[in-house]
């Protein structure tokens, strides 16, 4: 019998941008966070089992905020992105204190997932058509000759903020619906009328269409994901630490990206035109409340999402 898909929520983050721990930043009166219209989508989706990621430095503040009452409702297991969590024959660079990204966020969870399973960020709402849209396609993912993964896809002008620059996978998708290639750009900013990534620290810039499918790291995996983190991760290492040991990170789209082009893995991209609510900035929160205020109004939500 096939396992029931579960939920990992990547909640790791340093949230250097914001100024604080903007994942456990209330946003609407009733004490709601962004985690928990994500989890709320979820359940009705068909999801019963979350992971979140996590750092032990905020382990207590997190199980406070969110953790405890999720356990209530929902399975919950915990994974921890730490520095020194690392392939034998690695140690943390001097000075280090950035994680070492997506890819190395999932790959903590080995010990906790064993089948098919979603990702996504904490800190961003991606709408309730996503959740249902990629249990179904968990439900029925089964690997073959090759690995069957998929993501939704967004609309970059849907996923931008006006104070500050953005990260994003910008996805090439076929005709039929499959992911071709993905590019992480790690610095993409609305300047004026246009929208523009740089990767020399602004001093250039490449225009970019605003209609392009954007990766919002929601992806729907086999447990197959794992063991081709973990293999691609030591080359990651030994190239990476060398260039940039404190600022390197491993993209989860980068090594998607590379088993793409080895035709080892397919990718279906599941089109989503919501609106992207997030809070990369301080600046962002007031959209969010509004935006979660409205799509309350219109009865898309509950004023309680959990009845209390």
């Amino acid at each position: 019998m096939m396992k029931k898909p579960v939920l990992v929520i990547m909640a790791a983050g340093m949230g250097s941008r914001y100024g604080g721990l903007k994942q456990i930043d209330p946003i609407d009166e009733e004490g709601h966070i962004i985690i928990d219209f994500s989890i709320y989508d979820a359940i009705e989706a068909g999801f019963d089992e979350l992971v979140f990621i996590i750092k032990r430095e905020d382990e207590r503040e997190f199980r406070e905020c969110i953790g405890n009452r999720m356990e209530k409702i929902i399975k919950v297991n915990y994974a921890y992105q730490e520095l020194d969590v690392l392939p034998e024959g690695f140690h943390v660079p001097a000075g280090r204190k950035k994680p070492y990204g997506t890819g190395h966020a999932i790959l903590c969870c080995k010990d906790v997932i064993h089948g098919p399973f979603a990702v996504i960020n904490a800190d961003d709402y991606y709408g309730k058509h996503a959740y249902k849209m990629m249990y179904d396609f968990l439900c029925r993912q089964q690997d073959d000759d090759k690995y069957h993964y998929a993501m939704v896809g967004y609309v970059l002008e849907n996923t931008l903020t006006e104070h500050g620059h953005v990260a994003r996978g910008i996805c090439e998708v076929s005709e039929d619906g499959y992911l071709q290639n993905i590019n992480e750009r790690t610095r993409i900013e609305i300047i004026g009328d246009e929208v523009a990534y740089t990767e020399d620290e602004g001093k250039s810039y490449t225009l970019l269409s605003k209609e392009s499918t954007v990766s919002m790291n929601l992806w729907g995996f086999g447990e197959s994901i794992l063991s081709e983190l973990e293999k691609q991760f030591v080359p990651f290492l030994e190239e990476n630490f060398q260039k940039n040991p404190l600022k390197c990170e491993y993209f989860l789209p980068s090594v998607v990206d590379k088993l793409l082009k080895e035709q080892i893995a397919t990718v279906e991209v599941m089109k989503s035109f919501d609106r992207w609510y997030g809070v990369t900035y301080r600046e962002d929160k007031e959209q969010v409340v509004e935006a979660i205020k409205g799509l309350k109004v219109s009865g898309l939500y509950p004023k309680r999402l959990w009845g209390e």
